[in-house]
């Protein structure tokens, strides 16, 4: 088992359940996605491109799937969070019963096109 498995699988409930379900969708939704164990937390990737990660806050009880590119996401914008990070957008999860998972799937889709756009627009910079 790798570390990222090992990562999933050593969390309590109901974050285990959450992190699971996440992988099966994303790995459903995205072809040829890998996933990697980076920063102690579970990150997928296409190639050398990033798609998500994810991140259990045990204190706040809840699962984050983050996106990177999130700067050129345009689904569900209304149901990401940003919270004290300037770049990064993730959904976030307290309950299995939350995960949408067609939004889930919209948004993994979306980012996955996006892939090679970077972590900026061009507008941003400026």
């Amino acid at each position: 088992m790798n570390p990222a498995e090992n990562y999933i699988l050593n969390q309590p409930e109901p974050f285990r359940s959450i992190l699971l379900h996440l992988q099966v969708v994303i790995t459903a939704s995205i072809p040829s996605v890998e996933m990697k164990y980076k920063w102690r937390i579970p990150c997928f990737y296409v190639g050398k491109s990033p798609i998500c990660y994810l991140n259990v806050s045990q204190k706040k009880g809840y699962v984050d799937i983050a996106f990177w590119n999130s700067a050129h996401l345009t689904k569900h914008l209304d149901k990401m969070i940003s919270e004290k990070r300037k770049v990064v957008k993730s959904l976030r999860y307290s309950t299995l019963e939350e995960i949408e998972d067609q939004i889930l799937v919209d948004v993994l889709q979306e980012a996955f096109t996006l892939r090679k756009k970077g972590f900026y627009k061009k507008s941003d910079l400026s």
